[in-house]
């Protein structure tokens, strides 16, 4: 096992992280100014001290081999803090600016791109999804003994944003290879959204939550309704206008030595969900439970979800840095005009998107443990029961995780957006999500 907090052979610690600023330089002789700026540093340092002291003993427990933090209140910067190891190998240390593979927080992106178009009277979530994407109007249900039938209710939008459209999390399934082999390994998002309406549903639409590639099949809605390539939509409509400008959907190889290198944390302890996450990402995220394992180096690119390079994930496929991800936050937050003063979304849209949308039969399903408290929006976890949480934040706090350890945070009532990072699939989630939230608003 790789230690993370000596080198092999002994003595060397961790690396530092380092809190910044975004502060005016202080001039020389306008000493009340310099007296001012100093006392603020001081206060923000202490104000959030503890989440640096959490994010230390996260390492020092060997329970990542790093991770940055950026936190952002009222339109500014208040905190940012990086520890640990860009590469556990060499010892390289974060310095904060690297790119991650955020999987599932791609999904918050998706969404709001699909809101836009809602907004647009594009679509209703009550719109089935056949009226735009035709190949889903036949697509069956399979039942408990295999033997296939037509749903009793169509898939609608709606389904897609929440989750209980009945498909599963399985692309490695003959219908994708099919178009991965013709497209001679291209794989465009519409062909294998096409591909994907071949595949069973395993429930019936609206039955119950189901995690699942809906937020892909999303993806290709928006193409269709946009006229766009996904990709070029989320850049024009959503990076663009909050200066995102590092975020992208596909890693090419000149971007390595900007990445963070990328772990799997190997359980070592029998029992566990996935002793080696990367057999299932999203298992391991749901309910991968384990203290003790070993990290161990994998590629760069999440391929388990992308298929090729022209499938531009909605569920899994954003590579970004944690100044430009907690961009995205801070929009949401402030009910969806950006720092740049941009408005990607209508405040009523960003009401909707965290209004709890699963009925109690459907929220029965949505029984990860680092969700407890929380119901589901058009795509978001959202805060709805404290006390079950045992919750620090605010009620409507909201936002999404990713299978390598990346977290998003979203709360209007405070003004406040979160993004953490770090690079490790199975990152047991079950840990520190509700733990980190907590120390972060026991700072405000």
């Amino acid at each position: 096992m790789t230690d993370i907090t000596s080198g092999r052979g002994g003595g060397q610690t961790a690396p530092a992280g380092v809190v910044h600023r975004q502060t005016a330089p202080m001039e020389y002789g306008k000493t009340e100014c310099c007296q001012v700026v100093s006392m603020r540093r001081d206060i923000m340092e202490n104000r959030f001290e503890k989440v640096k002291e959490f994010m230390d003993q996260m390492l020092t427990e060997q329970r990542t081999p790093g991770e940055v933090i950026r936190i952002h209140q009222d339109g500014k910067e208040v905190f940012a803090y990086h520890c640990g190891y860009r590469d556990l190998q060499t010892k390289e240390p974060l310095t904060g600016k690297e790119k991650f593979n955020i999987y599932s927080c791609s999904k918050v992106t998706t969404v709001v791109a699909a809101l836009q178009l809602l907004e647009q009277g594009r679509y209703l979530l009550s719109t089935p999804v056949y009226d735009i994407l035709p190949e889903y109007r036949n697509i069956m249900v399979q039942g408990e003994n295999g033997e296939l039938r037509k749903p009793e209710n169509p898939v609608t939008i709606g389904n897609l944003f929440t989750m209980t459209g009945g498909f599963d999390y399985d692309l490695d399934r003959e219908p994708v290879k099919r178009v991965i082999r013709e497209t001679g390994g291209h794989a465009p998002t519409r062909e294998v959204v096409r591909a994907l309406a071949e595949c069973p549903l395993q429930y019936e639409p609206g039955e119950r939550f189901n995690y699942s590639y809906g937020h892909d099949i999303l993806a290709g809605v928006v193409e269709v309704v946009s006229g766009k390539r996904f990709r070029d939509y989320v850049r024009e409509n959503i990076f663009l206008p909050l200066d995102m400008k590092d975020c992208v959907y596909h890693v090419t190889e000149d971007m390595y030595s900007s990445m963070s290198s990328q772990y799997d944390f190997i359980a070592e302890e029998e029992g566990t969900a996935a002793a080696r996450s990367g057999l299932d990402m999203v298992n391991a995220q749901a309910h991968g439970k384990a203290d003790k394992g070993h990290f161990e180096k994998i590629a760069f690119e999440p391929r388990q979800y992308i298929p090729g390079d022209e499938y531009d994930s909605g569920g899994a496929g954003i590579t970004a840095t944690a100044d430009d991800y907690v961009k995205l936050a801070a929009c949401l937050a402030n009910m969806g005009t950006g720092e740049t003063g941009e408005r990607i979304l209508a405040p009523a849209t960003v009401e909707l998107m965290r209004t709890n949308a699963l009925t109690e039969q459907q929220l029965k399903y949505f029984d990860w443990e680092q969700l407890r408290g929380y119901g589901y929006g058009l795509g978001v976890r959202t805060m709805i029961d404290r006390i079950a949480g045992s919750s620090l934040s605010s009620i409507g706090e909201f936002g999404w995780c990713g299978a390598a350890g990346a977290a998003l945070i979203a709360d209007p009532a405070e003004k406040l957006g979160v993004f953490f990072a770090q690079h490790m699939l199975n990152p047991r989630e079950e840990y520190y999500m509700p733990r980190l939230r907590n120390v972060i608003y026991s700072c405000l």
